[in-house]
């Protein structure tokens, strides 16, 4: 999550508990017309998860904690605390003349507001988008473009250098093999290559289907919200990184699966074989 700095402001305008329209208006008036050379003009949009954030600051909580407490999951986040009191149109122009940054970044899509006495606790923010079901296939083909092109180039994993390597290809059953175990993670919140009953990668491989084998290997990961995100992880890992410049695996099988948990979003599987 990229979280912008909290900023603290002086002033506020003085409006009704309920009045978040008012609050709204005043907001997307400086962020479409008060901001020169801005290329935002999409209004931000009101989230009732982002008011429950923003309660949660005036209470004291860390503005991490408080998306979390939501499940919020944000791919970028900014709190603002205003206090005194101040009309609408001062509120637009003490925005426009101090917060244009934050106000116009085109990575913020969504607020939410907080009043109490004369203190207002402000959040902008974006939810991550994280890949459905129906992506699954486009993101596996994804993964295996990125995968290939490190074995294409060569390539160190920690202290050991891999030379170029033949590409991978996506095989079915493997790729069933990853779902099960990336499903199986998200339910349990289990971050292991063991399976909750017990299994092994190799066990698992045979089970989807995959047939006599000579090698099984296999990578997880888990928060990553992209294909390349999570690619990047495992390169950057010696051992993910051996795995994905092995010579010796021919096939992959590619998948994730969703948690409810916004400190997770996502469990990663990859599982590499070679068919005897």
């Amino acid at each position: 999550m990229r979280a912008l700095p909290t900023l603290i402001a002086g002033l506020w305008l003085a409006l009704p508990c309920a009045a978040h329209a008012d609050l709204l208006s005043a907001v997307n008036w400086a962020r479409l017309h008060g901001c020169t050379a801005s290329a935002t003009r999409v209004p931000l949009q009101n989230s009732p998860k982002l008011q429950k954030v923003a309660g949660r600051l005036r209470e004291g909580a860390a503005l991490h904690d408080a998306l979390a407490a939501v499940s919020y999951v944000a791919s970028a986040s900014a709190a603002l605390h205003f206090s005194g009191t101040a009309s609408d149109s001062q509120i637009a122009g003490m925005l426009t003349a101090n917060y244009c940054r934050t106000l116009i970044d085109p990575a913020l899509r969504e607020i939410g507001a907080e009043r109490h006495g004369r203190d207002v606790w402000m959040v902008l923010a974006a939810p991550v988008s994280m890949p459905t079901a129906a992506d699954a296939a486009a993101v596996s083909r994804r993964i295996l473009e990125l995968v290939n092109a490190a074995r294409a180039a060569g390539r160190r994993c920690g202290a050991k250098y891999f030379a170029p390597a033949a590409p991978l290809t996506l095989d079915a059953n493997l790729t069933r093999a990853a779902l099960a175990h990336s499903q199986e993670m998200a339910r349990y919140g289990a971050f292991d290559h063991r399976g909750h009953d017990g299994s092994t990668p190799a066990q698992r491989v045979e089970r989807a289907g995959y047939g006599a084998h000579r090698i099984v290997g296999e990578n997880i990961a888990a928060g990553a919200m992209s294909p390349a995100e999570v690619t990047e992880g495992w390169l950057a890992s010696p051992g993910h990184c051996e795995n994905i410049m092995d010579g010796r695996f021919t096939q992959i099988g590619i998948a994730y699966a969703a948690t409810p948990n916004p400190e997770v979003g996502l469990y990663w599987t990859q599982d590499f074989a070679a068919a005897n």
